[in-house]
């Protein structure tokens, strides 16, 4: 018997990328958020029938609202629509926003790997761009994201 496939996305997402580094984002990225925005752009692009299709394994697994990465899961048949739909949002609430695949893989296990070493990375540059200036809480905050990202499974 063979198992569903699925394709896994890691996207970093970049809100109104024409406004200053520090100032505080005017909408916080949930998983909720990305989601709608996606499954939106999924139907305005390819209808109902399309997001039909995309919602059966369609699923946004983990989010950090600190270094705007996140993990998308889809079926292996409808991976190119979504990347396609992500690729043609505008706009996450009322925020413009773009997204940029990172990586693209077919196990959750190399999925998980990726998101790691990008989080890591996304987290140093964060504070190279706040100063140095990072308190105890969002370290604390970022462990717990890394942790949850090492116990996501299908």
């Amino acid at each position: 018997m063979v198992g569903f496939k699925n394709r896994y996305m890691v996207l970093e997402i970049f809100l109104d990328p024409n406004k200053d580094l520090m100032v505080d984002d005017p909408v916080i990225v949930t998983q909720f958020n990305v989601s709608k925005a996606i499954k939106d752009s999924i139907l305005v692009n390819f209808g109902e029938c399309g997001l039909a299709s995309s919602l059966g394994s369609f699923q946004v697994k983990y989010v950090n609202p600190i270094t705007k990465l996140c993990m998308v899961r889809t079926s292996r048949e409808d991976y190119q629509k979504v990347w396609c739909a992500i690729t043609m949002v505008s706009s996450i609430g009322n925020c413009p926003a773009l997204f940029n695949l990172l990586d693209l893989s077919g196990s959750i296990k190399a999925c998980r790997k990726a998101t790691l070493s990008c989080e890591e990375a996304k987290f140093e540059q964060y504070k190279l761009a706040k100063g140095g200036q990072v308190t105890d809480e969002l370290n604390r905050q970022m462990q717990n994201f890394l942790e949850r990202i090492k116990v996501l499974e299908h």
